[in-house]
C-alpha cells in the first residue's frame, strides 16, 4: 500500500521536501483500492503524503467553510472544513496550524508550518493570505481527481493581485472565536465576482493552457487517478500574463447573458 500511495504523489510531479497545497477528491483512490482489493483509509492517505514530503516538506490543506458568509459564527478550533474528507482529517491532525480567515482558512503541517502561525489575513485571496505565503515560498499546488474549475482557487489570488475589473471587494461580519477561545465580532473581505455583469468563473481553459505549456506535471482530470501539480510561481506568471494581455474572459471567466423570454 505504501508503494502504491507514494507512486501517486510521484506520478503527479510532487517531490519530497515540497511545500505543497493539495486539493483533493479521494474517490478515484478508493475505487482503485476496491478494484485491487487494497485496504486504504483517509488517514492512510494523509499519513502517506506527509511521510512522502518528509521532514523538509510542508503540506497545506484547504479548510474552506462558506457558512460565515451566510451569517454563521466561525470558530478556528472547531469549524469544519467543507473541502472533502482529507482536508477535514487534516484539520484535526495534532500538528496542524490553522490560518484565521473564516471562509478561506488553511491547515499547514510540516517544516514551514510556523510561517502560517497567527496568520489572520483580512482578504481571502490577498497578498498576505496563505496563497501569498505559498507564492513567496515557491511552493507547489497539487490536485487529486478534480477539474481546475473545482479546485484551483489560486487563480483568484492572481486576479486580486492584478486588481481585475470583473471582481470587487465585499465584506462579511460575524461572530469569530480565535485560537484562545475568545469570541468577538470581526469583519473580513473577499474579492468576489460582479454578478451584475453576469460574471461566471470558468477557469478550465486556463488549465488547458498550463498543460499546453507543459507546466502541469502528472495526469489530467479523468485520466488514471487524476493527480497533477504545478509550481505556484508558474501559474502566477502565466495567469498574470493572460490578465495583462486582456484575455481573462474565456480563460478565467465568461459572461452569462440573461435569457430572453
Amino acid at each position: 500500500m505504501r508503494l502504491f500511495l507514494n507512486s501517486i504523489w510521484a506520478n503527479g510531479g510532487i517531490n519530497p521536501s515540497d511545500t505543497l497545497l493539495l486539493h483533493s477528491d479521494l474517490k478515484s483512490i478508493f475505487r482503485f483500492a476496491f478494484k485491487n482489493k487494497l485496504s486504504i483509509s483517509p488517514d492512510d492517505i494523509l499519513d502517506s503524503i506527509i511521510n512522502y514530503l518528509g521532514p523538509n516538506g510542508t503540506l497545506i490543506l484547504p479548510l474552506f467553510n462558506f457558512d460565515f458568509s451566510k451569517g454563521a459564527p466561525f470558530n478556528i478550533l472547531t469549524t469544519k472544513s467543507q473541502m472533502g474528507i482529507l482536508s477535514e482529517i487534516g484539520r484535526i491532525h495534532p500538528e496542524t496550524v490553522r490560518t484565521g480567515h473564516p471562509i478561506y482558512s488553511f491547515g499547514a503541517i510540516g517544516k514551514l508550518s510556523s510561517d502560517f502561525v497567527g496568520l489572520e489575513n483580512y482578504s481571502g485571496y490577498g497578498k498576505d493570505s496563505p496563497f501569498g505565503v505559498l507564492h513567496k515560498l515557491e511552493g507547489r499546488i497539487g490536485i487529486l481527481n478534480l477539474p481546475d474549475q473545482h479546485s484551483m482557487t489560486f487563480y483568484h489570488y492572481v486576479e486580486e493581485f492584478c486588481n481585475i475589473h470583473y471582481r470587487y471587494h465585499k465584506t462579511f461580519t460575524g461572530k469569530y472565536t480565535d485560537c484562545n477561545g475568545s469570541e468577538s465580532t470581526k469583519t473580513f473581505g473577499l474579492f468576489v465576482r460582479d454578478l451584475s455583469l453576469g460574471i461566471k468563473t470558468d477557469v478550465n481553459r486556463m488549465g488547458e493552457l498550463l498543460w499546453e505549456m507543459e507546466l502541469y506535471k502528472g495526469f489530467r482530470y479523468g485520466d488514471a487517478l487524476g493527480i497533477r501539480s504545478v509550481l505556484a510561481k508558474d501559474i502566477f506568471r502565466e495567469t498574470e500574463k493572460i490578465i495583462k494581455e486582456g484575455r481573462a474572459e474565456d480563460f478565467l471567466f465568461k459572461i452569462e447573458k440573461a435569457s430572453k423570454l
